[in-house]
């Protein structure tokens, strides 16, 4: 029997493509086809990843499949591994803490390209103790002076170096469009305040950073990103987690929908202009229609773990790992230069360590 020739382009669409058959009838977990990365990546592919809360499950997931997740700042060796997550070792390639908005983010990447001082963001001193405005809950109970504040700030933007130049794909997960900044516009990790700092109304402003800004911005970062490493690709993705408050004056739930829209609308523009940068959809599989919100918990704003594992299946899902193995050969050198640096950075991170121990001075 003859084929009829398609009279439009909607009749030559797959199924995927109509909301029947790809959304209504298919179902939460028979969704097929939500992503497939548009680059063939090596089978030995490393991952760098940073950005807000929900970037850790994609961290840990490729730890817990001995994937080639990049850890650019590791812990002191023979740190007992709780000890360590106290301490934020192991969270992301590098002990940034979470990176909210796309502003902090390309303010830490100057750092690390050299573009700024280690120094260009404040430190806050109160009761004898520092914290890093960039990373206030980085040290439990902050840091003992701004020496050692700067000391490990600078580790840090080492190990985000080192993260960069060792990965294949730096994922990156938009969090806000909500931020504060300083009268010279440096973006801080959370208003001054709430955890660390003090609040001045004639030193510290909120801003609802607008697309044109984030996309500015997240382009300025990639940008810096070829510059460390020529080769590597920025995977974007949008959290999911709603905001916990909005200081824009708006309810909470329109303040999350506009912040997530935008984030949302930039990823998606980035992805369609530039070949190095992808889209991954955590916050559509997540928070869309066929979830009817089952992968939130009852406060509606953690994912649970079927969420997290059902987007991680996607994601494993729609990778191309097709190309030949590229890191292998350099297996044994990382292995050794890491044993080297551990021991560069165990006197630097004695301090931290010291510090841990001091909870458990009764005097």
């Amino acid at each position: 029997m003859k084929k009829t020739p398609a009279t439009n382009p909607y009749m030559a669409l797959p199924p995927q493509a109509f909301w029947r058959s790809g959304v209504a009838e298919a179902g939460v977990f028979g969704l097929r086809d939500l992503w497939r990365s548009k680059w063939d990546l090596p089978a030995d592919a490393r991952f760098a990843t940073f950005g807000s809360c929900f970037a850790q499950h994609i961290s840990r997931a490729l730890a817990a499949r001995k994937m080639g997740w990049v850890n650019g700042e590791p812990a002191p060796a023979g740190t007992p591994p709780d000890l360590a997550r106290q301490f934020n070792y192991g969270v992301f390639s590098a002990r940034t803490a979470n990176i909210y908005t796309a502003a902090q983010l390309l303010l830490i990447l100057r750092m690390a390209a050299g573009d700024s001082a280690p120094d260009a963001a404040e430190l806050w001193e109160a009761e004898g103790r520092v914290r890093d405005s960039l990373r206030p809950t980085i040290e439990p109970d902050g840091f003992a002076s701004r020496e050692e504040a700067l000391a490990s700030r600078s580790a840090m933007l080492r190990g985000m170096r080192r993260a960069i130049t060792g990965a294949d794909v730096f994922v990156f997960t938009l969090g806000l469009t909500e931020g504060w900044e300083n009268a010279t516009g440096q973006p801080y990790a959370v208003c001054p305040g709430t955890m660390g700092g003090q609040f001045d109304a004639t030193r510290h402003r909120f801003v609802n950073y607008r697309h044109a800004r984030i996309r500015a911005d997240m382009d300025a970062c990639l940008g810096l990103l070829r510059r460390l490493n020529p080769d590597i690709r920025l995977l974007l993705t949008v959290s999911p987690v709603p905001l916990t408050a909005t200081a824009s004056g708006n309810h909470v739930l329109t303040a999350t929908t506009y912040s997530k829209s935008v984030l949302r609308a930039a990823a998606g523009e980035m992805a369609e202009d530039h070949a190095e940068v992808d889209y991954f959809p955590s916050y559509e599989i997540i928070t869309g229609a066929p979830t009817r919100a089952a992968f939130f918990e009852p406060n509606l704003r953690s994912v649970v773990p079927q969420g997290v594992e059902t987007v991680m299946a996607h994601f494993f899902g729609g990778l191309r790992l097709t190309d030949p193995p590229r890191h292998g050969a350099e297996a044994a050198a990382e292995a050794a230069r890491g044993q080297a640096e551990a021991a560069r950075l165990q006197a630097e991170d004695l301090a931290c360590e010291e510090a841990a121990l001091e909870a458990y001075n009764a005097g």
